[in-house]
């Protein structure tokens, strides 16, 4: 498999890992306490907002952002829809980019004004990486309060993608 099959892979797992994941929040709602409430809708929103950081650095764009949150958090449902279409804007990306466009290191500036210089390829590593780390933060929050959380693994998304490969058909 080729790395650019292999981040497109990884994009759409983290996308449909993000969808079930606030889907589950979004039912818990009434189960959870406020204090986690507001715990796990500030992580959401970091988590977003990181990734909202990194396709500027991609699209050679500043982001113009002091801090990897909001300063007001969005409603959740907004924050779901946001994040549901810059996942998808990942995917895109990763598939439509070249393997000479993904090595090419991108020289970029960091939120606290210090400059960097990562390839598309790290970048989107560190997106799958850092929304895979935020998304058990969130879904350790719900098994506490709930007993469960939404499937978030590569080996399940695989399945569900491809259920055929299951029974190794």
């Amino acid at each position: 498999m080729s790395v650019e099959k292999l981040l497109t892979s990884l994009l759409r797992y983290k996308a449909w890992a993000d969808d079930g994941l606030y889907a589950g929040w979004l039912a818990a709602q009434s189960d959870l306490p406020q204090a986690c409430r507001d715990a796990g809708h500030r992580v959401l929103d970091h988590a977003y907002t990181v990734d909202r950081i990194f396709a500027c650095h991609l699209q050679g764009q500043a982001h113009g952002m002091r801090g990897t949150s909001s300063t007001t958090l969005p409603p959740l449902a907004d924050l779901m829809q946001s994040a549901r279409a810059l996942d998808q804007w990942f995917v895109d990306y990763a598939g439509q980019a070249s393997p000479g466009e993904l090595e090419t290191p991108v020289p970029f500036v960091f939120t606290d004004g210090t400059g960097g210089c990562m390839s598309p390829e790290e970048m989107l590593g560190h997106v799958v990486a850092h929304g895979g780390y935020h998304r058990g933060e969130v879904g350790r929050l719900l098994v506490l309060h709930t007993g469960a959380s939404p499937p978030d693994t590569f080996t399940a998304y695989l399945h569900a993608a491809d259920p055929r490969r299951r029974h190794g058909a």
